[in-house]
């Protein structure tokens, strides 16, 4: 329902789609969180999700409802990487909720975005003074896999360079030409 409304959608899906395959190769948690599906929508078709250890629908602006405060607290998460829809709305209100219960918050730039772009960079100007780390996807992806000689790096190299091309037309990082916050 999002598709066409959503600065730089397919950008936005397609950082996605490389996230949540990252997420599959280290066997990190993907929670994902649907605002009103029955009115606005399920998740892109083409974003992965079936590895998700939780989907679940919300009304709630933040993504911090119950139902993912006991998950994050089964996984003994301390860190939680953002990304999605809509940069000054959900994705605020979640950020600014994790904040406030003492994680480590990474918010996607290349990975989050609204209908009104320049919702955008308000939105990351404030969750990055909030306390938040305002972060690429592919930063995200070299800073959890930690080393080259790790056994998932060949794995991880091969999704980052999968997306490089992709990358490099992302439509939330390059404005008028150059990469900006």
């Amino acid at each position: 329902r999002f598709r066409s409304g959503i600065h730089a959608f397919e950008s936005l899906v397609q950082v996605a789609q490389k996230m949540s395959k990252f997420s599959k190769i280290l066997d990190i948690p993907l929670v994902v969180t649907e605002q009103y599906p029955k009115g606005l929508g399920h998740t892109a078709a083409e974003i992965p999700i079936e590895h998700a250890c939780l989907v679940e629908d919300k009304s709630k602006f933040s993504m911090l409802t119950p139902t993912v405060v006991d998950k994050l607290a089964e996984l003994k998460a301390k860190s939680v990487v953002l990304y999605g829809i809509e940069s000054h709305v959900c994705v605020l209100q979640t950020c600014l909720d994790l904040l406030e219960n003492q994680y480590d918050v990474h918010v996607l730039a290349d990975g989050v975005s609204s209908m009104n772009a320049p919702e955008i960079d308000i939105a990351l100007n404030r969750m990055a003074h909030a306390g938040a780390h305002v972060v690429s996807s592919e930063s995200v992806m070299f800073q959890l896999t930690g080393d080259s000689s790790s056994p998932l790096f060949k794995s991880v190299s091969g999704l980052v360079k999968e997306y490089q091309s992709l990358a490099r037309q992302n439509k939330l990082l390059y404005k008028n030409g150059t990469a900006q916050l």
